[in-house]
């Protein structure tokens, strides 16, 4: 089995997948390959339950077309409740006792900081399939830490690249008082000053994950006068502060940039009430029409009588990774499975993916595009897909961000 055949096949294993065929095995199997999966399934299930749904629906196609090394892959959960020390705790116990090849998953960026210092201090690898901060492969990254998902700075240099051709000089931010909200809101501030000089940066608001004061927030944001908003809160957070915005009319008149507020776990909960004409990345999953995502999609509708989530696209693409290095690496060996990583290069319902030696950071890209109304639901509409390797700093830039001990 080829490594560019790996989507193919599950693909079309698709038709097998749905009939019943459990995660852990393919029949008559007396051994499996385990996974490590830990996430934080309560405490933000919109996103981590379609995540998981796409791990196992991966690892059903997978199984089903006879596994990875002549075994299955089987998938070990834990919940970490969005807590640092949870998830080290987790990660300990699926290799001490449930002999884990390898540990992936976590949602939250200070989760998976702790995860990836985890992995460097016991060399034991992670996949980071979905914290998006940035030090997770450059400022803190290590060589047993892999990501999957677009970085932080992948996806605001794609929203910067709009902010740029706007006519908004005047800037004001609103994002999450964590990692992940940092990140953005620095990255901002660098790539749209070095794309258009002139801008000015007239106000911040950092409201506590998940405790925004929305009304507070928003006469905040009002009172900087901005010609444009970049917004990074997301889930609940979000949905609050689209609402007391729009109520009191703060994003009429300006362009207004919303990281992940294209995603359907934080755009389908606001309905009719979503906004209209921000600038967002997201997921438009309704309207992709590629033979990849088709298969992807249809298999996924028929397992779970629901609609795949940008979630659900990153836990897929996550078992995929993992099956393309066990099979680049012949053996579960970590040494060897790091190494596999290195460079790797794998077909996804998005198209090719690469896994760069320099920073362990993939190429999946990401959908921007402009949100609207449509028979009541927030969609994403004139959007397309942004290659992810166009969105990363060169390799000079990132030796000087990298540490040296974090090839």
């Amino acid at each position: 089995m080829g490594l560019r055949k790996l989507f193919s096949f599950a693909a079309l294993a698709a038709g097998i997948a749905v009939s019943g065929v459990a995660v852990s095995g393919v029949a008559g199997a007396a051994d499996t390959i385990r996974i490590g999966d830990i996430n934080s399934y309560k405490r933000l299930p919109a996103h981590t339950i379609p995540y998981k749904q796409g791990a196992e629906l991966a690892i059903e196609q997978i199984n089903a077309a006879g596994g990875v090394l002549g075994k299955p892959l089987e998938l070990v959960s834990r919940d970490d409740q969005g807590k640092p020390g949870e998830a080290v705790r987790y990660a300990e116990e699926l290799f001490a006792k449930e002999g884990v090849v390898m540990i992936s998953g976590s949602l939250f960026s200070h989760v998976g900081l702790a995860l990836a210092a985890y992995a460097d201090q016991k060399k034991r690898l992670y996949l980071a399939a979905e914290p998006l901060a940035d030090a997770i492969v450059w400022e803190k990254g290590n060589r047993y830490t892999f990501r999957l998902r677009p970085s932080t700075y992948m996806q605001v240099a794609m929203l910067a690249e709009a902010a740029a051709e706007s006519d908004a000089k005047r800037w004001a931010t609103i994002a999450p008082n964590y990692a992940y909200g940092k990140d953005a809101v620095a990255a901002f501030k660098k790539i749209l000053k070095a794309r258009k000089p002139d801008v000015e940066f007239v106000g911040e608001q950092w409201p506590a994950l998940f405790k925004i004061d929305a009304a507070a927030e928003s006469q905040a944001l009002e009172a900087a006068k901005p010609d444009g908003i970049f917004n990074v809160t997301f889930g609940s957070d979000l949905t609050k502060l689209v609402r007391e915005g729009t109520l009191r009319e703060l994003f009429e008149g300006r362009t207004v940039l919303g990281l992940l507020t294209g995603e359907p776990e934080y755009l389908d909960p606001l309905g009719a009430e979503a906004p209209k004409g921000w600038i967002v990345t997201g997921y438009p999953w309704y309207e992709i029409d590629t033979p990849e995502h088709d298969s992807f999609l249809s298999a996924y509708q028929a397992k779970f009588d629901d609609y795949p989530r940008i979630g659900s696209l990153v836990g897929y693409n996550a078992m995929l990774s993992i099956a393309a290095a066990l099979e680049r690496a012949g053996s579960t060996d970590t040494e060897a499975l790091v190494d596999a990583f290195k460079g790797l290069n794998l077909d996804s319902p998005v198209g090719p993916i690469t896994y760069r030696a320099i920073d362990h950071q993939s190429t999946m890209g990401a959908f921007v595009g402009v949100t609207d109304v449509r028979d009541g639901k927030g969609v994403m509409v004139d959007w397309s897909y942004r290659d992810g390797a166009a969105y990363l700093p060169s390799d000079e830039e990132v030796r000087k961000l990298r540490p040296a001990g974090g090839s």
